[in-house]
């Protein structure tokens, strides 16, 4: 008997390796990927700066590094990226997270194999004396001593654990590409924050010197006013332009102080214990601006690759509920021992044993195994057009990220060239007050169109440097992102 059941045993065995898995086996979309990522050709070379200054910003059909924030030549902000990716508990959490899915995969995979389990069962049982007693002795009350082991298995003909599996692990892979979307977003944000922390700190600086010129001002206009030079509407408008100058000072202390708060919490720290700033946005480099692969650009967006791992999972879905209406094979066998005394349990007499084949095909259930299926399948085309929705944002972000640099650079150059139109003025007017052919109010007047200038130059600079981490964000961050994602 136990050959016969040996010989069924392999059987099912071969028709479980010879089975396939139904369902649709996963295809990457086709993607159209244009020859570049802007509607019209991008210049070599920007100018960036003074225009007495012959450094210039370039666009380079290069892939960025790793640590794409060092770009800016900061040892500030690589240190308080650096800290960020190693504390923050949002990076945690998404550790956490690719851990909790890589343990389900490999349960599901634990659906491969026999379930074997042991047990032991003491029993003290009364039967009726009218009733008939298990027992050789007829006992109506006894005590049944039961060890065995059990194993069931359930064969994977039509591949609905295989394509669980699959689901899972794609499911794996979206976390992963997920921990790389959070290390990216979470680097960009403290880029940002520290750029934005730097260009306020300008600003109040520049914007206390324009009170106290505004001050003086106002001061001097009063003394012509009491000789009668000049009326009082135009020292009353001198002074609403000082309340004016003197009313943004609180709200740039409040925006500096927020963005170091946002700058602890993103770094993984409470904002007493984050450094006194130190960065300034002319010590800064302005990097050249890599255009990236259009080609590459699916293989390298972490919020690409999620939504194909999405899409990947809801495609083994179709599979796992497409199995579900087939027929499900399984086999159960048991080998242990019953007695009456412990001591003889396993007597050559008191051992047990069965094998057991089971074949189940549903045949009515109001229809809940076809609208799950048909669901199933709702599911892969929501996820289908997620991704290509994912992956027209993916390139509009390159676009527009490529063009906002390309015009940041105009407009710093226009600023640039009216920093230095007022600071020309300013000088002139030093000079000839020097010489007594203007008065004070003239110069005052030319330093506080040079201070108006630099806030305009100030704003200009800190959203040309946002915009090029901007690109590097679009483009996903670094180019070899295989090699880190699951790290």
């Amino acid at each position: 008997m136990s050959v016969r059941w040996l010989a069924v045993l392999w059987i099912l065995w071969m028709a479980l390796a010879a089975g396939c898995a139904v369902g649709p086996d996963y295809q990457r979309p086709a993607t159209q990927v244009p020859p570049r990522f802007t509607a019209t050709v991008l210049p070599d070379a920007l100018v960036g700066g003074d225009p007495n200054d012959n450094r210039t910003q370039r666009f380079v059909d290069a892939a960025a590094t790793v640590a794409w924030w060092s770009a800016f030549g900061s040892a500030e902000i690589d240190a308080l990226v650096e800290r960020a990716l190693q504390q923050s508990p949002t990076i945690a959490a998404a550790q956490a997270a690719l851990r909790q899915a890589q343990e389900l995969t490999a349960a599901q995979r634990g659906a491969y194999f026999p379930v074997v389990s042991a047990g032991y069962t003491p029993m003290r049982s009364r039967v009726p004396q009218s009733s008939a007693s298990p027992l050789s002795s007829g006992a109506s009350l006894y005590t049944l001593h039961t060890a065995q082991v059990s194993v069931g298995y359930l064969f994977d003909v039509f591949g609905a654990n295989r394509r669980a599996a699959e689901s899972l692990e794609a499911q794996e892979q979206a976390q992963a590409w997920q921990l790389q979307a959070a290390r990216l977003t979470l680097a960009a944000n403290v880029v940002n924050a520290t750029l934005q922390e730097a260009a306020l700190r300008d600003q109040l600086v520049a914007t206390v010197r324009l009170v106290g010129i505004s001050q003086r001002l106002l001061e001097m206009m009063k003394t012509q006013q009491r000789l009668g030079e000049i009326s009082g509407a135009s020292v009353l408008a001198q002074e609403a332009l000082l309340r004016q100058a003197e009313a943004t000072l609180p709200a740039l202390r409040k925006q500096i102080a927020l963005e170091r708060d946002l700058l602890a919490l993103l770094v993984g720290t409470v904002p007493a214990d984050l450094p006194a700033p130190a960065l300034a946005l002319d010590a800064l480099r302005l990097p050249d601006v890599p255009t990236g692969l259009p080609g590459q650009l699916v293989e390298q967006r972490p919020d690409v690759r999620v939504a194909e791992a999405q899409l990947r999972a809801a495609n083994a879905e179709v599979g796992v509920a497409t199995a579900n209406m087939l027929p499900q094979i399984s086999l159960t066998a048991n080998y242990g021992a019953s007695a009456e005394a412990l001591r003889n349990l396993f007597s050559a007499g008191s051992l047990l044993w069965g094998v057991g084949a089971n074949v189940a095909q549903p045949l009515f259930d109001g229809g809940a195994l076809l609208h799950r299926k048909r669901a199933s399948e709702a599911q892969l085309e929501q996820a289908l057009a997620q991704y290509r929705s994912t992956v027209l944002t993916a390139f509009q972000n390159v676009a527009d990220a490529l063009e906002a640099v390309r015009y940041d650079a105009e407009q710093r150059l226009a600023a640039s060239r009216q920093e230095s139109a007022a600071q020309s003025s300013l000088h002139m007017a030093t000079r000839q007050l020097e010489l007594g052919d203007v008065s004070r109010l003239v110069l005052l007047n030319s330093e506080s169109s040079y201070l108006q200038a630099t806030l305009m130059r100030i704003q200009v600079q800190a959203s040309q440097f946002a915009d090029v981490c901007a690109v590097y964000q679009s483009l996903g961050g670094s180019w070899n992102v295989a090699q880190t994602a699951n790290r």
